[in-house]
């Protein structure tokens, strides 16, 4: 069995901007990726993340992108030692999926969707699974507080 999860939000924005968002590294930069983002979100990329709150810049390879629809990521499992809350993480020796869809609502507005999944069905696996649900809920908010309002959440939030 493999640990997975879904979360979504909608975005009074259109589909283009709140995809354009995610894909450019200077805006991705500016709601989610703390640290920074570097490299455009494209097929066969692979683009560095950073978060203040997870030590170092590292990987994401884009698997698929299909403009103003989705993209798809994979990266490094990073598994907690334990199912405790606050665990430390390490690199596992295997990969998850990140998929984002993207969809008008009719209204105006986008529905994201954001799906990961690959992760072991072990207490790490789903402890690190947990601590991703609420990494891409808190990434959902954020662009929702950006793009609508020009609020960056995260600013001061992790250090």
């Amino acid at each position: 069995m493999q640990v997975n999860f879904r979360v979504s939000g909608r975005i009074a924005k259109p589909v283009d901007e709140v995809f354009e968002a995610v894909a450019d590294p200077g805006q991705l930069s500016r709601f989610f990726t703390t640290g920074g983002a570097q490299g455009r979100l494209g097929t066969g990329a692979t683009v560095m993340w950073e978060f203040a709150d997870v030590p170092g810049a590292f990987p994401v390879e884009v698997v698929e992108v299909v403009p103003n629809e989705k993209i798809v990521l994979e990266w490094a499992a990073q598994e907690a030692e334990s199912g405790e809350i606050g665990a430390r993480l390490h690199d596992a020796d295997y990969r998850t999926t990140v998929t984002m869809l993207f969809k008008p609502t009719g209204d105006g507005r986008t529905l994201v969707e954001i799906a990961e999944e690959g992760w072991r069905d072990t207490p790490g696996g789903w402890r690190s699974s947990y601590n991703n649900c609420e990494g891409w809920t808190g990434m959902l908010a954020a662009m929702k507080a950006w793009l609508e309002h020009g609020i960056n959440l995260r600013e001061g939030f992790y250090k």
